[in-house]
């Protein structure tokens, strides 16, 4: 074996070091700023007039009797909010509100006092100003741990082992956000792979050391010469490796006791060598993406906003579009001080899209956005979709990723989400289409279509079967699925105690259509509002089947009826029709993927100073077309993207 075989008294003593040297890592508590800039003064002037003489009345005097100090309806108070609204603590809170409030959901319509239309349209349009009583801010730097994918990733260009080494690793629960702690169990396991690694990687003891043992360690120290200084080195160039950036003296002070630790127990100098190998494997600098520890230390008094080290932004910008560690030409830049430069910054994040490691985009956040993470586990009626094979699965989704890398390689508009009229299919997802005839083989390879009711996300399999159920279509799952992932409006979630579909009687609907048994289910007044605006949507898709096959007729036999007409007055008849309305409003479409990409690539939820980030990224987006690597080259060349907050709290300017 590679490793000498330690102690559990060594190992503990190895790792308690470890769980020492992560006190280098978290930040310190900072000061917090206070004021907006100059130039926003004005809106945050008006916003602060509109709150005090329009906004806070309204609360009051229609939503606070049940959602207050005494009665917490829904478990919501509005006083909090009402003494600070621009806290960005509040910030969904006061989504929320807009959303029922919009649906008429809120006040109920049993209630005694009833907002006018323009009371109703006044509210509204202040919550879209309570962005202005954000100071500016670019948030926090999220500390946390490499992601199963980032991980193995990183151990494969580390040191070329396979990225399946870290199979035992749990995945990750999507939804849960990026995880920043380390139990016990979870440092066994990465002690694991540590030394699974090492068995691969080094030789065995006693035998000549392999290349990349030399690559690593360098020629061992003459007779007669200083072994701790060599020690040092070698630790100073594994941790630039690993660390991503240079150790501090103190991170290698810790290193060098693990190598002594090993020395003291008769180890000889390559074995200690790779006991310290191990413990930088399992340390928390090379675990977690953390900011530069030296910018909380060393901050100039009241200044609690740094740029993001060279360092950390190739890091940042790495994971990001790679899911791996910065590269050689990265770090060198890095290492000149030349990456926050933008036409340099600009010009590497081309260089990594145009690498085919630019495909961990979509696996990290495009099948994320599409909701396809959870389509191989998803479960279908067998009996009635035997086609959901494990091939047809992953066909789907490779769809979807060819699809979204096709769009970010060609610098097409996001308008291409729902309008292009190509698609990618081997012969397993040909047969949802219909081109059994013409696509064979396991190859995906494009194609045109010419069905224009195909093309885009809309009428993807992938995403058709994600939003229906494991026997049927949802019309309003789908709908939900446009306004909040396409359209980025927000849906208030379902009233409680409101019976399901499949709770309707049964001889009532015994002879209704899907559609007809869907409308029935809106007279009930407590869904009608919400489901006027889902189900119009939902009802334009049911063309598609449950697994995304086009059909005329649904499980009843009645014919599918895909007409309806959405807030405005925009009738459709077909898929295509409600296609070209969603595909009109590229401001809605872009503004919900600069969204969520921002949000993706922070690590966090956007608030406050967020919003407006996103305003400039509009403008700057909206001058070239809306085109997917300006987008992307927009976000990373945001000031939240390069910059970050050392204080845990920020005073909110509204006080």
């Amino acid at each position: 074996m590679a490793m000498t075989i330690i102690s559990r008294t060594l190992r503990s003593n190895v790792i308690a070091m470890l769980l020492f040297a992560s006190a280098l890592l978290w930040p310190l508590p900072g000061h917090a700023q206070s004021g907006g800039e100059a130039d926003l003064a004005a809106l945050q002037a008006n916003a602060k007039e509109s709150f005090r003489d329009k906004v806070a009345p309204f609360v009051t005097t229609y939503c606070t009797d049940c959602h207050g100090a005494k009665k917490r309806k829904g478990q919501i108070n509005f006083q909090p909010a009402l003494k600070n609204p621009g806290d960005a603590a509040y910030s969904k809170q006061w989504k929320q509100a807009l959303a029922q409030v919009k649906t008429h959901d809120m006040p109920p319509d049993d209630t005694d006092k009833q907002p006018t239309d323009e009371e109703r349209q006044m509210f509204m349009e202040w919550v879209a100003k309570a962005k202005y009583l954000s100071p500016k801010d670019p948030g926090s730097f999220v500390i946390r741990r490499l992601t199963k994918v980032e991980y193995g990733n990183t151990l494969y260009d580390l040191f070329g082992v396979d990225p399946a080494t870290v199979h035992e690793l749990p995945e990750e629960v999507f939804g849960e956000g990026y995880l920043n702690s380390l139990s016990p169990l979870q440092m066994e396991q990465y002690l694991g792979i540590a030394n699974e690694v090492l068995e691969r990687i080094l030789a065995p003891k006693d035998a000549p050391l392999t290349e990349l043992q030399k690559r690593l360690f360098g020629e061992p120290p003459a007779p007669g010469a200083d072994v701790r200084a060599a020690a040092r080195n070698v630790a100073r160039s594994l941790a630039r490796s690993a660390f991503r950036r240079p150790p501090s003296e103190a991170e290698l002070d810790v290193l060098l006791a693990v190598f002594d630790l090993g020395r003291q127990n008769k180890l000889s100098y390559p074995a200690a060598l790779s006991l310290m190998l191990k413990a930088v494997l399992v340390s928390p600098q090379f675990l977690f993406i953390t900011p530069e520890a030296e910018a909380e230390t060393e901050a100039e008094p009241g200044r609690d906003i740094v740029p993001l080290d060279d360092y950390q932004l190739a890091s940042r910008l790495s994971y990001l579009l790679w899911a791996t560690m910065p590269d050689a030409e990265l770090s060198a830049l890095a290492d000149n001080g030349k990456l926050h430069e933008p036409a340099i910054l600009k010009a590497q994040v081309r260089r990594l899209l145009e690498d085919p490691r630019s495909r961990a985009l979509f696996d990290g956040f495009g099948a994320q956005w599409l909701g396809l993470g959870n389509l191989e586990g998803k479960t279908f009626d067998t009996a009635k979709f035997p086609q959901m094979t494990s091939e047809m699965r992953l066909a789907m989704y490779d769809e979807a990723r060819l699809f979204f890398q096709s769009i970010v390689r060609d610098n097409r508009s996001v308008v291409s989400f729902i309008d292009a009229d190509y698609t990618f299919l081997n012969g397993t997802l040909a047969t949802i289409y219909g081109f059994d005839n013409t696509v064979t083989g396991p190859e995906m390879r494009k194609v045109q279509l010419t069905d224009a009711n195909r093309g885009g996300i809309l009428g993807m399999p992938g995403v058709l079967a994600t939003t229906s159920f494991p026997n049927r279509t949802s019309p309003v799952r789908r709908g939900v699925w446009v306004l909040e992932q396409v359209l980025g409006e927000e849906v208030p979630p379902p009233p409680p105690n409101v019976p399901a579909l499949d709770k309707q009687d049964k001889q009532t609907v015994a002879n209704l259509t899907l559609r007809q048994r869907t409308e029935l289910h809106r007279t009930n007044a407590v869904c009608a509002n919400c489901h006027k605006i889902l189900d119009p949507i939902g009802f334009g898709l049911e063309n598609f089947d449950a697994i995304g096959r086009w059909r005329d007729q649904d499980d009843t036999g009645g014919a599918i009826d895909a007409a309806g007409e959405l807030p405005g007055g925009k009738h459709f008849a077909s898929p295509k029709e409600l296609k070209d309305i969603i595909a009109a409003r590229k401001d809605d479409l872009a503004r919900t993927l600069t969204e969520k990409l921002l949000a993706y690539a922070l690590c966090r939820q956007l608030e406050g100073y967020d919003e407006i980030v996103v305003d400039q990224l509009m403008q700057s987006i909206a001058k070239d077309g809306y085109r997917m690597q300006t987008l992307i080259t927009a976000i990373v060349t945001s000031y939240p993207f390069t910059h970050r907050r050392i204080a845990e709290q920020l005073a909110s300017s509204s006080k």
